[in-house]
């Protein structure tokens, strides 16, 4: 059972209360922070294009990349719905290839909380390391093992709206940092039928210290962590951290310069 074919159906739907709009200037506010003015960024993980197509209304080159067709094909009609000018290309963020460099990586919403195998996650941050200009931002979040334990936990939850319900089932198994949920979904067809249909979704809880560990590994030095309601640092209840990494610029201070 792949996630996000079936979900893709009812996605937007039922995340409309997603803070979009304050993930959109918080990702801004950073670029910022770093005198950054990103020409043309990566959306890895994009999906429906929640994040991706409000920075490209501000101007921003955008490419999306998803491992969903059904996600991307979304995306795709939202984009030309809306005039925009987006490439979207199906590619698993695990191994991806750009035609070239780019000024920022933004990876948000739980993207990265999906790589559950570290080798997978190093490969990432080699990955977005290797396509990002001198001095560009990797901006990505997780959410925390506290929400998936204190939070999620063996909880279930449900939702319903004009044409539309699920009920999601959590389980986190702390053993493994593994969050499985599984999600039902029943869906009007417009003749006042309803199709049901479920999605297993796998989730890994990281600590700052793993991703950071990770990030080194893939040559990131400047490396910062935020609690995802502000620019404070996290805390131990923090359900969401946002990091911003930084890609050394080539004549930066550590590193070395060899005239012959």
């Amino acid at each position: 059972m792949n996630p996000y074919q079936s979900f893709a159906r009812v996605y937007d739907s039922f995340m409309a209360d997603t803070p979009v709009d304050e993930w959109v200037a918080f990702i801004e506010g950073l670029w910022a922070r770093d005198n950054l003015k990103p020409e043309l960024v990566l959306d890895a993980g994009c999906g429906t294009g929640a994040v991706t197509l409000p920075l490209a209304r501000k101007g921003y080159g955008m490419i999306g990349i998803d491992i969903s067709d059904d996600m991307l094909s979304a995306a795709r009609r939202k984009s030309e719905s809306a005039g925009l000018d987006i490439l979207f290309s199906r590619q698993d963020m695990r191994a991806f290839e750009l035609y070239g460099t780019v000024d920022s990586i933004i990876c948000i919403c739980d993207v990265v909380n999906y790589i559950a195998d570290e080798n997978d996650l190093r490969r990432f941050f080699r990955l977005s390391h290797n396509y990002l200009n001198s001095g560009g931002l990797l901006i990505f979040d997780i959410s925390t093992e506290y929400k998936y334990k204190e939070v999620l936990g063996e909880n279930t939850f449900c939702d319903i709206n004009e044409n539309a319900a699920y009920i999601w089932e959590n389980n986190y198994n702390a053993g493994t940092r593994i969050n499985e949920y599984l999600v039902t979904f029943f869906t009007e067809d417009g003749s006042g039928k309803y199709s049901r249909f479920e999605e297993l979704h796998c989730l890994r809880a990281y600590s700052i210290a793993e991703i950071t560990s990770a990030l080194e590994a893939a040559g990131f030095s400047e490396i910062n962590a935020y609690d995802a309601n502000g620019f404070g640092a996290p805390a131990y209840n923090s359900e969401r951290v946002f990091f911003r990494v930084r890609k050394p610029n080539d004549r930066s201070p550590d590193t070395q310069i060899i005239c012959r």
